[in-house]
């Protein structure tokens, strides 16, 4: 006898439903979104909750329930409302490289308005197949063909896989600042004797601690040249691939 059919659970994310129509006209799935992004950037993900977002937005949790249904989706319909703000130039620019890198410019720029976003990006469930972050992908993706990749998802993984973790780190890193109420450069002057110490016993770590104590150097350009200086790496290693 054939084995019965196993009833299949639906796949958990917003994309992969048929979109909910509510019986409140005021309140839209846009107007969720848009306030839990304010609420994001002002709060962070941990600050968020289908309840304190209902309060915001002066409804029921009920109400928002009729357009998302959990958290999750929630933090889909967020990543992807926020991925509208990623520019990527056209295919047919001439030099790759430098579209590329306007690119990953623009993906870690918005990381860095919205905080929240590369630390989340691999846990907000099936998010890559929002309408915004689709398109991004398609635009890199034509941009790597025009540039005579066979196969574009390479470097697309390659790129953002760079932008996502340097962005989560530099994020992280400005949230604890922020967090302290001081400047970024008061702040790293403050910590600046703690870690000289904690490199005292590191000969090549202390030598560097000693030159940044005797540089004045402004911290965001140092965060700017620092990027720059990793996403060369990566388009070095993909330029030499593309030759071969």
């Amino acid at each position: 006898m054939a084995a019965k059919p196993t009833k299949q659970s639906p796949i958990p994310s917003v994309w992969a439903r048929p979109r909910r129509e509510a019986d409140q006209p005021t309140l839209s799935r846009a107007t969720i979104v848009r306030e839990a992004v304010v609420m994001l950037d002002a709060e962070g993900v941990e600050a968020l909750s289908m309840r304190k977002l209902a309060t915001r937005l002066n409804a029921g949790a009920a109400s928002l329930y009729r357009h998302v249904a959990t958290k999750d989706e929630l933090m889909e319909l967020a990543v992807d409302e926020v991925a509208a703000e990623i520019h990527v130039p056209p295919a047919d620019s001439p030099d790759w490289r430098a579209a590329a890198a306007e690119a990953a410019g623009s993906f870690r720029a918005t990381a860095l308005r919205h905080p929240w976003l590369s630390s989340v990006l691999g846990q907000a469930g099936l998010a890559y197949l929002g309408p915004n972050l689709m398109s991004f992908s398609e635009r890199l993706a034509a941009l790597f063909t025009s540039a005579g990749f066979a196969k574009p998802s390479g470097p697309i993984d390659t790129l953002l896989s760079y932008v996502i973790g340097m962005s989560t780190t530099e994020a992280a890193w400005l949230i604890t600042v922020a967090r302290s109420g001081e400047t970024e450069a008061d702040f790293i002057a403050r910590l600046m004797p703690a870690a000289q110490q904690a490199a005292a016993v590191h000969e090549h770590l202390a030598e560097g601690y000693a030159d940044a104590v005797s540089a004045t150097v402004d911290p965001v350009a140092l965060r700017d040249e620092k990027f720059a200086y990793g996403l060369d790496v990566v388009l070095d290693g993909l330029a030499l691939r593309l030759e071969a």
